[in-house]
């Protein structure tokens, strides 16, 4: 075989010859050696000499041998591009013993074990260890201190379970402070609202906002905010849903705390003709559900002694536990139609939000004939936070579930939301919200673990408007790491979580935003000895 080659290089020819000589033959169409075929050719083996040097000097740093003939290129060269793999310098033991399994109680009393990396070292460089017994040592000493570590995550989890479910007794001495003064003084047992600003409890004209809490010092800082910061407060109409057991001191403290020239109204849910005539179905689910959790849950301290389940689960299983979850306060806001049949659109807050600018340019949103404006979670700035979807809430591993949702559907928030009663007249939204608690019962609580905002997210589904962040900023009550500025910035600040700013586990940092609309100075507040930090 022959190859020639043209003086241009434009051309090349294969004629057959014999044998190996004949096929090592280059003809050049020119008896004189191009110049262009010796740059072309030096430039060739400066290239293969790079690749050659590049190799080896990656292969080098890798911690294989050295090798300088190119016999051994192929080892060096197999894959990724031929082959090429790195052999482990680690004893196969040390896997071994890594990967047995231990027992908890194997680890408990022995005075063996090294408690920290400095003492784990020294051991190993004084007693001269082979691999099995370094292996050994390192696996014990992991193990036990993920033990601990694991014990103290749970014991941090059960203490704020405990001091986020109970009562302060700071805010159990208001109410019954306020209830005596309800029943001593007649100042403190004035309707409310006035009758003549009775019309305006059903007037459209006005800016309605509906806030239902059991809480009166936290009830005070919502009213207080929205009072405070609106443009129009004249035209701001506050009622406040109650319980019957904490009526009288929630009127009590509006009685003697007006925020005039907004009106306020204070009315227990036995004050709705509605509430009291016949079956409500979210009364008679949250009955259910509380017998089904006593039994399937099985109180904080099965949850604790669980030892498979991971810190972040029990977590989430003791936070199921809180009363809050359970409370009429929650899911009375399915109801919002059926206690205001007068009204047009109301915005219902919760009671642990703060309201930091004027709220009435909600009005002015269009939402295009959806039912709930609300802000979405499932993107922003701040990853933690606004990170959610409906997987973080339902159970897809549940085929009643997967079959009729998409995991990766943007949450919304509840907290501060816009409804549009009279678009809400018209779908199946409470009825569609009944029919999913029922179906979470019959399924032992294994659709969701807790909380109105799971079958909210169902009930709602297709009927929610997308409304700006600002509105809404989220996550106070379970994390810190929102920046100040941006606390400072946003419209309504919600201390969603365990870390509740009347608690002692609030955090420190974001407490004043909410504790700036507590009156310190208040004879009720001072002597129930509530301070401002």
């Amino acid at each position: 075989m022959q190859l020639h080659i043209s003086p241009s290089l434009r051309h090349v020819t294969v004629f057959p010859g014999k044998g190996v000589r004949e096929f090592i033959k280059v003809k050049v169409g020119s008896r004189r050696l191009s110049y262009r075929m010796l740059f072309y050719s030096i430039l060739f083996f400066t290239f293969l000499l790079r690749f050659v040097f590049v190799m080896t000097a990656v292969d080098t740093i890798d911690g294989e041998r050295k090798c300088s003939t190119i016999g051994c290129l192929g080892k060096r060269l197999r894959p990724k591009i031929l082959g090429r793999r790195l052999d482990s310098t680690v004893p196969e033991v040390i896997y071994q013993i890594l990967e047995e399994p231990i027992g908890k109680d194997e680890l408990q009393g022995r005075s063996d074990i090294p408690q920290s990396l400095d003492e784990f070292m020294a051991e190993i460089k004084e007693g001269k260890s082979d691999a099995k017994t370094f292996a050994v040592k390192l696996r014990d000493m992991v193990t036990l201190l993920e033990q601990r570590t694991r014990n103290a995550k749970i014991q941090e989890y059960l203490y704020r379970h405990v001091a986020s479910s109970s009562i302060p007794k700071q805010l159990h001495c208001l109410a019954l402070r306020l209830a005596n003064e309800h029943a001593s003084n007649a100042a403190a047992r004035l309707q409310l609202p006035s009758a003549e600003l009775v019309p305006a409890l059903v007037d459209n004209s006005y800016f309605h906002f509906v806030l239902a809490s059991d809480n009166v010092l936290a009830a005070s800082v919502v009213a207080t905010s929205l009072v405070r910061n609106s443009l129009r407060p004249h035209k701001v109409v506050l009622h406040i849903i109650t319980d019957r057991k904490t009526y009288y001191p929630m009127q009590a403290w509006f009685s003697l705390h007006p925020l005039s020239p907004s009106i306020i109204e204070v009315k227990a849910l036995h004050h709705f003709d509605w509430f009291t005539k016949g079956k409500v179905p979210v009364l008679e689910a949250m009955e259910k559900d509380q017998k089904v959790r006593s039994q399937f849950r099985g109180g904080s301290s099965a949850i604790v002694a669980n030892n498979t389940d991971k810190p972040n689960v029990i977590a989430a299983k003791l936070q199921a536990l809180s009363p809050k979850y359970n409370s009429v306060m929650n899911h009375i806001r399915i109801h919002l139609p059926e206690m205001f049949p007068s009204l047009d659109k109301v915005v219902f807050l919760d009671d642990d939000i703060v309201v930091q600018t004027d709220l009435s340019p909600l009005w002015d949103i269009d939402m295009n004939g959806k039912v709930n404006g609300a802000v979405e979670t499932c993107r922003g700035e701040d990853n933690f936070v606004m990170s959610k979807r409906l997987k973080s809430y339902l159970n897809f591993s549940h085929p009643l579930i997967s079959n009729n949702f998409n995991p990766n559907s943007c949450a919304w928030a509840y907290g501060m939301n816009i409804f549009d009663l009279d678009a809400w007249r018209k779908t199946n939204i409470s009825l569609t919200y009944h029919y999913w608690l029922e179906q979470n019962l019959k399924s032992d609580l294994s659709l969701w673990q807790l909380g109105t905002l799971p079958p909210g997210l169902i009930a709602f589904h297709g009927h929610v408007h997308v409304i700006d962040p600002f509105w809404h900023m989220l996550g106070l009550g379970y994390q810190e790491n929102t920046s100040s500025a941006d606390v400072k910035s946003a419209g309504v600040i919600h201390f969603n979580g365990r870390a509740k700013p009347w608690l002692e586990i609030a955090f420190p940092k974001l407490r004043p935003f909410w504790a700036k609309y507590v009156d310190f100075s208040d004879k009720f507040i001072k002597s129930c000895h509530i301070r401002a930090s």
